[in-house]
């Protein structure tokens, strides 16, 4: 195997591994490990079909040349194409690493003490490493750009919301603030932009929510008797009440008070009484395309729509640029791209902001977007 330096989740984020183009973030793709252990119901497959049936993002060929190459091995070793798996056994698979874009914004802190640290959250950034992020996330950047480590998110914000993060220095201290949530001592607050002239008076939504993972979106469902919704389904009780702030009579400006939290849980509620979010494409009724002002509400930031590659990217081009080169890999499947496939360019997020968190003995907050300001 050629001399490359494979990067495992130990080897920490740098302010160096990212590049800024256009108000973008992306990370320069890099070699890394990926280790998983042998299921049960793998063994007995060859190695070549064990990574064609489970993991399709790559063609069967690929996966040939990968074996041939010694970037696929078995407990540390070289194998054949025809090697047949067993139970438990560790299978590397060494890539080079495309992780996918996100918006330019900083990750600004708002209050940073001794057991704890909050954060504004801009949208479009995954708090933690998932999927095909790891140092293109909140926890990434912190320890990229400020040395902040160790830190435990208390609460849950999707990757397309923005707004406040509160992160506990200590597990404990996690833990407290878990128990608090869990037992419905803790008041949540967040803003969102909607369509429409919201009514005057509170809102007051009691409906269950069912999560679909497939299709990575929520339905709402009328409660009939026994907590089962009108189609048989047996959804969670979920419950937000909604207060106008302002409109200017074709959108409206909602306060948002979640009292369970379920996934996606304002969103539908809000699409649930007919006033959706006004630029939240999965829950729109009717395809409306984002605005601009949806991509620059925050930050004079513009979206990049083309296709990146190395020769893009000169010394000064961008904030912390320093050497932006990085170099294609010959199995890459990414390479030349940048951004990895499948990134379709819409990263800026959507019009849903968490403004405040209150418990028994604390309160912490998170200033408004510039999109809450109706003009």
């Amino acid at each position: 195997m050629e001399m490359i330096m494979w990067q495992t989740p130990a080897n920490p984020p740098e302010r160096h591994d990212y590049i800024y183009s256009n108000g973008i973030r992306y990370v320069k793709p890099y070699y890394f490990e990926f280790i998983c252990h042998v299921k049960n119901r793998w063994a007995g497959k060859t190695v070549v079909d064990l990574f064609s049936e489970e993991f399709k993002g790559r063609s069967r060929n690929y996966y040939v040349a990968a074996v041939k190459a010694g970037r696929i091995q078995v407990n540390g070793k070289r194998i054949p194409v025809s090697y047949i798996v067993q139970p438990s056994q560790k299978i590397s698979h060494f890539v080079h690493r495309h992780e996918p874009p996100v918006m330019a914004w900083d990750v600004e802190i708002l209050c940073e003490q001794p057991e704890v640290l909050t954060v504004c959250k801009p949208a479009s950034v995954p708090v933690h490493p998932c999927g095909q992020y790891r140092k293109n996330t909140i926890l990434g950047i912190l320890q990229a750009e400020h040395g902040l480590t160790t830190l435990f998110p208390v609460h849950r914000l999707d990757r397309v919301v923005s707004g406040l993060l509160i992160l506990a220095r200590s597990s404990s201290r996690a833990d407290t603030f878990r128990q608090q949530i869990e037992s419905g001592r803790v008041h949540k607050q967040y803003i969102a932009r909607v369509i429409g002239v919201f009514p005057e008076d509170e809102q007051v939504v009691n409906a269950n929510v069912n999560y679909n993972a497939q299709e990575g979106r929520s339905t709402v469902e009328q409660v009939r008797e026994n907590n089962v919704s009108g189609n048989g389904a047996v959804g969670k009780p979920a419950s937000t009440h909604f207060t106008r702030i302002c409109t200017d009579g074709k959108q409206s400006i909602v306060l948002c008070q979640p009292i369970t939290g379920r996934t996606h849980q304002i969103r539908v509620h809000l699409q649930y009484i007919g006033h959706p979010i006004a630029n939240d494409t999965l829950y729109l009724s009717e395809c409306i395309p984002r605005s601009k002002a949806g991509t620059s509400a925050d930050r004079a930031a513009n979206k990049s729509s083309h296709v990146l590659n190395p020769k893009n990217f000169g010394s000064g081009s961008a904030a912390n640029s320093g050497n932006e080169e990085f170099s294609n890999d010959p199995m890459c499947t990414n390479c030349p791209n940048l951004a990895p496939k499948g990134y379709d360019g819409s990263e800026e997020g959507i019009w849903l902001h968490c403004v405040k968190y209150s418990g028994p003995d604390w309160t912490y907050e998170c200033p408004y977007p510039v999109w809450a300001y109706l003009s």
